[in-house]
């Protein structure tokens, strides 16, 4: 059998034990079941199914149909929200048998938390339509969870569900391979478990809690660790260093004084920049000039061209 598809058989006084878990899919090993499946009631387990794609619908509905043909008596039991999806969308999913139990998904907003609760199906349908979800209390915080699904489709099944003989030999099968007593009722009494699927575990308020050195008031940001700052001239230099230096500081009187000729009016240098600057500016506005004049250039020029072809007219006549 492949690893994503695995079964676990088991026999007691006439009674066949068959717990399905993983995926069911176009890999899985149903067929190589049959053989080992006589007549007798069949508590088929399905807590631990992931997934069911189309494929393997298909396929068991096939497979039950031959295992009921043989003389089996199906109860399913523990159903996991992916086939009670299924036998909400297949009618015959179920084939001839009944739905014994199967889990609700339930959702704690304040933990963040996934839960499955099993509820009973002869408890739901004694109460009658319309089908609601039970009561579920959180274990971590003890406040009350969301049903973590549409409660009308969810529980659709529940108007078509068989009724579900009382046998205490199958809960002495459910007791003995699943540890799960068959007969507590839902509500307070279901099995609480945390949902195979679900990802990391919620942080503990441990973790939440901010250090002491992140802590700051509100309104206020956390002052980050100082850094020293080691001044310049302390800093040790390389020989190339101390020559660029240098040199650099011979070089500085004499940018000194030129940038003090540049900032005094009179000077040569002084005179030589404000011509500079005004050439700049009359380019700018040269440059801009034809762009605003250009329409009047153009009626100039047909102006002219007309006046040329008057002239001539009158000139050839």
């Amino acid at each position: 059998m492949g690893s994503k598809f695995n079964s676990e058989l088991h026999n007691r006084e006439g009674v066949t034990y068959l717990k399905l878990s993983g995926v069911v899919d176009e890999d899985n090993d149903l067929a190589g079941l049959e053989s080992k499946l006589g007549s007798g009631t069949l508590v088929i387990d399905l807590s631990e199914v992931d997934r069911i794609n189309s494929c393997g619908v298909r396929d068991w509905v096939n497979w039950l149909g031959r295992v009921e043909k043989n003389g089996a008596r199906t109860v399913f039991v523990d159903c996991a929200p992916a086939i009670v999806s299924q036998i909400n969308l297949v009618h015959n999913f179920t084939g001839n048998g009944v739905v014994k139990s199967f889990y609700a998904p339930y959702f704690c907003t304040r933990c963040q938390r996934e839960k499955l609760l099993m509820l009973q199906t002869r408890d739901l349908v004694a109460g009658g339509p319309p089908f609601t979800a039970p009561t579920c209390r959180c274990d971590e915080c003890d406040g009350p969870m969301e049903f973590d699904d549409m409660e009308e489709s969810y529980f659709a099944f529940l108007s078509n569900a068989k009724k579900v003989p009382s046998d205490p030999s199958v809960d002495a099968v459910m007791q003995e391979f699943s540890g799960v007593h068959e007969s507590t009722g839902s509500g307070s009494g279901g099995k609480l478990r945390s949902r195979s699927s679900t990802g990391s575990p919620a942080p503990s308020s441990s973790s939440l809690s901010p250090s002491p050195q992140a802590a700051a008031p509100v309104g206020q940001v956390a002052a980050l660790p100082s850094v020293p700052v080691v001044p310049a001239a302390s800093r040790p230099q390389s020989g190339a260093q101390k020559a660029v230096n240098g040199h650099h500081g011979s070089l500085l009187p004499g940018l000194a004084g030129l940038k003090s000729n540049t900032t005094t009016p009179g000077t040569p240098v002084a005179l030589a920049q404000q011509a500079a600057e005004q050439a700049q500016s009359q380019r700018f506005s040269l440059g801009q000039a034809p762009r605003s004049l250009l329409p009047w250039m153009m009626l100039g020029v047909l102006l002219v061209l007309a006046a040329v072809l008057l002239i001539w007219v009158f000139v050839s006549a």
